[in-house]
């Protein structure tokens, strides 16, 4: 990805006329931001890692695959939230790992843990450069120097059992190059979180990723069978069988370890056959409760879309007015939603004409499938949108959470409050991303000018949502991960217990703490 923004810079999108206007007239965004440096220009502060400890690293990779240079230093200077490319921008020195580590097996892994352990370096594992919570921040933890581990050469689809529908993915494969190895046997695993495009298998089990077909699929922890983990204590391969009844389930000490407790090198996967037919619908309730209440009918009777979410009436507005055109679809009042179902036709017909029910039901109104299949051929985009934002001097960040049905709408009201007080004259947008049966997840977009200091004015937006989402009875995240941003209220998330819980299992898999310090765990 582009070192200082989102993604391939082919792609990057220019706001229109319009939307200048519209920045201008909601949120007093009168000019361009100022530019950042290039690349060339960028001071990062020295690497510290020593020649006798970059000779032991590429003993163990490869001299090939060990570099302290600026040039590979930069691009893993840490993930692509808002706050992480504002800090891309700025002409002071910047903070990045003093090295660059690129091993190729397990046997290297473990050889540059073993390095790092002995030398007191910290390792934090890379895999697309995605996180939007400061899972990748270099942070040395006390430690002498700090390496990023990038697993991209685990890249090989391992096996793939078509009898029992599991797949062996190396943990550096990117999403659309695990499809693409899928696909050639037929096959797909189906997990499309918004990072899709550059996110790695190692990193969606890593963060508890959930993708946008997760009404369908389920989440990214749902669909691992098995993994293989490198830790400084030893390897570990966990996951025998379709189920078992052999004690706690020791993957889940690893899905969402965020690199804390261990490198994930390989993933066993449930997959499924590529669908042969897919169909959209888009639906538009009167407001959020009822769409709200539409989407809690048809998950808990079990209709059977892939894909189900609902934008609040804001989110709505924005979202058609950042469309030029929508296949000549009807304009959209209220709340839109979107379904997918995929599958073979008998299927896909069978499941959605109960939905469809269902959403008739409860308020909907249907508006045809033009509008779904918009948003399924944009649904990738967003994050480029954000870049130009910051381009045009607004600033543009997300936040997610979950709760039970009963206390959705006043944990929606409480971000929302608390995210308007902090940031007087912000635009948020909210939509229900994903549903289960006995509750949702909400994914906020927060809009406002830059103003003199964004870093500290978002900074206090955070802390503002953050406390709001514990205070209104949600999880302080449903699938950003943990990283550094919500580390702060993890005691408050899982209780004094369990983070005692927590450093214990770091201490014997970790003793020598060199495992991506400052992130998760809190101290």
């Amino acid at each position: 990805m582009k070192w200082d923004a989102w993604g391939d810079p082919a792609l990057a999108k220019e706001l229109s006329a319009d939307i200048k206007g519209l920045l201008a007239a909601a949120l007093g965004v009168t000019g361009d931001a100022a530019p950042g440096p290039s690349a060339a220009e960028v001071v990062l502060r020295p690497s510290r890692i020593t020649a006798d400890a970059l000779e032991a690293l590429a003993a163990a990779v490869g001299e090939t695959h060990v570099s302290a240079a600026d040039a590979d230093r930069l691009p893993r200077a840490g993930g692509k939230s808002t706050p992480d490319l504002l800090r891309r921008r700025s002409r002071e020195p910047q903070d990045a790992p003093d090295a660059v580590v690129v091993p190729g097996d397990e046997a290297e892994i473990a050889a540059v843990l073993a390095v790092c352990a002995e030398r007191r370096i910290a390792v934090v594992p890379f895999g697309g450069g995605t996180s939007v919570v400061g899972g990748l921040d270099p942070e040395r933890g006390g430690l002498e120097a700090v390496v990023s581990l990038d697993l991209r050469r685990l890249d090989r689809l391992h096996a793939l059992d078509e009898t029992s529908g599991e797949a062996v993915l190396g943990a550096g494969l990117t999403g659309p190059a695990a499809e693409a190895l899928l696909a050639e046997r037929g096959w797909e695993l189906g997990h499309y979180p918004q990072s899709f495009r550059f996110a790695t298998i190692g990193g969606f089990a890593a963060t508890r990723s959930s993708g946008q077909d997760s009404a369908g699929h389920g989440r990214f922890d749902e669909m691992v069978r098995g993994l293989r983990v490198v830790t400084p204590a030893g390897t570990l391969e966990l996951g025998r069988g379709p189920a078992s009844a052999a004690g706690p389930d020791l993957r889940q000490l690893f899905l969402g370890s965020e690199g804390t407790l261990g490198v994930i090198t390989a993933v066993r996967l449930r997959v499924h056959p590529l669908p042969a037919v897919k169909a959209h619908e888009a639906w538009s309730f009167p407001d959020f409760a009822t769409g709200t209440a539409a989407l809690r009918a048809v998950e808990q009777q079990g209709t059977g879309p892939t894909v189900i979410r609902l934008s609040d009436e804001a989110e709505t507005m924005v979202n058609l007015a950042m469309t030029e055109q929508i296949g000549g679809s009807p304009a959209v009042s209220g709340c839109l939603a979107v379904t997918v179902f995929e599958g073979d036709a008998e299927q896909v017909a069978a499941r959605h004409d109960l939905t469809r029910e269902v959403l008739l039901a409860a308020g909907g109104s249907s508006l045809g499938e033009a509008p779904a299949r918009a948003w399924e051929h944009g649904r990738f985009s967003a994050p480029y949108l954000r870049d130009s934002l910051l381009n045009a001097g607004a600033l543009c960040e997300t936040l997610e959470t979950a709760a039970s049905w009963s206390d959705l709408a006043q944990l929606r009201t409480a971000v929302t409050e608390a995210l308007t007080g902090a940031l007087p004259g912000a635009l948020v947008l909210c939509h229900v991303s994903h549903v289960y049966p006995t509750g949702a997840s909400l994914y906020f977009t927060v809009v406002a000018a830059l103003g003199e200091d964004p870093l500290t004015r978002w900074g206090a937006a955070k802390r503002a949502a953050g406390d709001a989402i514990i205070g209104a009875g949600g999880t302080i995240t449903h699938h950003h991960a943990v990283g550094a941003d919500h580390r702060p209220w993890m005691t408050e998330e899982i209780g004094d217990l369990g983070v005692r819980i927590l450093r214990a299992v770091k201490a014997e898999l970790d003793p020598a703490g060199i495992l991506n310090p400052g992130k998760l765990i809190p101290s």
